[in-house]
């Protein structure tokens, strides 16, 4: 199959790209949301939601094997039948992950009613949010999207990034947590840039090692410029 780029490719295609998605982390803990569909897709969607603790029903006459098994130990709600409207009443997060139009479509038009923010599985045209490729590091989350152009291009910056050295820093998402709230509470303020400079693989190589009270009297230290001794007492 021959394929010819528009006349004036890469020439400031201003208008043509629809207009860019903001970028946010929601906190699903608690928060009803629905998943239309109980094929594999699905079976992925439930995952990353209940792994996020939310309340979770799947709405489908079948359902994967793992989708059984949760509903089968209350770990989310199984509406064994088909899409009917008023299944997202009351919902704050819909997914439609099935193969059949007119069933995503009307899921789209009740969740645009309600209010409800929704995921239409390789349809952004019907989505109010799209899901991200995701590398997971501990307490460390990187969410990347091409804005619906090319989900395997996501993919492929993903897999790219997961062997990337620079995710090494994620070890210290634990300490670093841990100092800023202690200096906050103990009234120190610490510059922006100084946090920077302080974030070294110096301090990623004593937690790796197993070392993290080495690490956080280097890391108090390297924030406040002072002795080894007072970084322990602040510690």
């Amino acid at each position: 199959m021959a394929l010819s780029l528009p006349k004036g490719w890469g020439e400031g295609r201003k208008g043509v790209a629809m207009a860019p998605y903001y970028p946010v982390f929601l906190d699903l803990k608690g928060r009803h949301c629905v998943v239309i569909g109980g094929g594999e897709v699905a079976e992925r969607k439930v995952q990353g939601l209940l792994e996020c603790h939310a309340r979770v029903t799947v709405v489908s006459p079948s359902a994967a094997p793992n989708i059984r098994e949760r509903a089968g130990t209350g770990e989310l709600q199984w509406q064994a039948r088909e899409y009917a409207e008023g299944d997202l009443k009351g919902a704050f997060l819909a997914i439609a992950a099935t193969d059949r139009r007119e069933v995503n479509e009307a899921v789209a038009c009740e969740a645009a009613r309600e209010g409800v923010i929704l995921n239409v599985v390789d349809n952004p045209a019907l989505c109010t949010f799209i899901a991200p490729s995701v590398v997971r590091r501990g307490e460390v989350t990187l969410a990347l999207s091409t804005g619906g152009a090319s989900p395997a291009l996501a993919r492929k910056i993903r897999e790219s990034l997961e062997r990337s050295e620079a995710l090494e820093f994620s070890y210290l998402a634990e300490i670093l947590s841990f100092v800023r709230k202690e200096l906050r509470r103990r009234g120190v303020e610490v510059q922006p840039d100084r946090w920077q400079e302080s974030i070294t693989e110096e301090l990623v190589a004593l937690v790796k090692a197993g070392k993290s009270q080495q690490a956080l009297d280097q890391l108090i230290n390297n924030l406040l410029e002072i002795s080894q001794e007072e970084a322990k007492a602040l510690s």
